[in-house]
């Protein structure tokens, strides 16, 4: 009996320890492995070849295997300032991208919160809808929306709003619009799933206690949703500020942003050194973020 209850509690074990290794062994195939990768290519020197550089363990004449490491691509981000610009650029338009999708979404899933029951499936289904279609598509859809003859430049034409078309397409303006409309979802799945839990017997209580509907929102709701304002701002903005396509094909050649920047030293200039220590850096930069997130989250579980 003791035999077997032994080999029990060991099969258990190992089951815990499988489970426990499944993330980490995903994280390190899958994160770890592809940044050691781009890490090394950005201590590399740039070379004619395929591919276009050098290896870091070389041999010498004398048979001795030396390791060349070149911190010139790290030296160029920080003394270049149009690197310097490029991630500021991203950070801005990132973070005021969160901040307007946050406006947008937090009515939206505050409204689908506080609908029926049955109604909040067909709500949601409305908000993932456009997922549905291609990505690429749905962004190329505003520039015939936005542009000099779009239709939104066409609807103010007849309504006498304006006697001329505006300058809409290859504008921040036009990035924003881009931005909020194809991450918005990532804001309002995650605000809904946190408003949904809240009970509505305390906004009751704060009602009973004298609070006006605005009050009982300042001091009960919007304190009990930043775990979901947190979460939303997170989805919006990490791949935001890598964000190609939508600053690629709205806001033209002025939107010099960060993935921008990246995809024109692996493509054009063909300097794979030079595009792995601008990925390695855009990685570090957004570590920061998600580590403060982590942490805030923590903080609020143990509380």
């Amino acid at each position: 009996m003791n035999g077997g209850g032994g080999a029990s509690i060991a099969s258990g074990r190992l089951a815990r320890l499988v489970v426990l290794a499944l993330p980490y062994l995903w994280l390190l195939l899958f994160f770890l492995l592809p940044f050691l990768i781009v890490a090394k290519i950005a201590l590399s020197e740039i070379a004619v070849g395929i591919p276009p550089y050098a290896p870091i363990l070389r041999w010498t004449e004398e048979n001795v295997l030396t390791v060349v490491l070149n911190f010139g691509s790290f030296a160029t981000l920080l003394e270049d300032g149009f690197y310097l610009d490029a991630y500021l650029r991203s950070l801005r338009v990132a973070g005021i991208s969160a901040l307007l999708c946050l406006l947008v979404g937090y009515p939206m899933a505050y409204a689908i919160a506080r609908a029926p029951e049955h109604r909040r499936n067909l709500l949601l289904l409305l908000v993932v809808l456009p997922f549905w279609t291609s990505f690429l598509l749905r962004v190329m859809a505003w520039i015939g929306i936005l542009q000099d003859q779009g239709v939104l430049n066409a609807l103010l034409l007849s309504l006498g709003l304006i006697s001329e078309p505006l300058r809409l397409l290859y504008t921040e303006g036009a990035v924003y619009v881009g931005i909020v409309y194809c991450y918005l979802p990532f804001m309002v799945l995650p605000l809904y799933a946190t408003l949904a839990k809240l009970d509505p017997v305390l906004l009751e209580a704060a009602a009973d206690l004298g609070a006006r509907p605005f009050r009982a929102f300042l001091t009960v709701t919007l304190p009990l949703s930043m775990p979901g304002i947190l979460a939303g701002c997170m989805l919006v903005f990490i791949p935001a500020v890598g964000e190609f396509v939508i600053p690629e094909l709205l806001g033209g050649p002025a939107a010099q942003l960060a993935g921008r920047v990246l995809w024109v030293e692996f493509f054009q200039n063909r300097d794979w050194p030079m595009a792995s220590a601008l990925a390695v850096a855009l990685l570090v930069l957004l570590v920061v973020p998600i580590a403060a997130f982590q942490r805030h989250a923590a903080r609020r579980g143990r509380a």
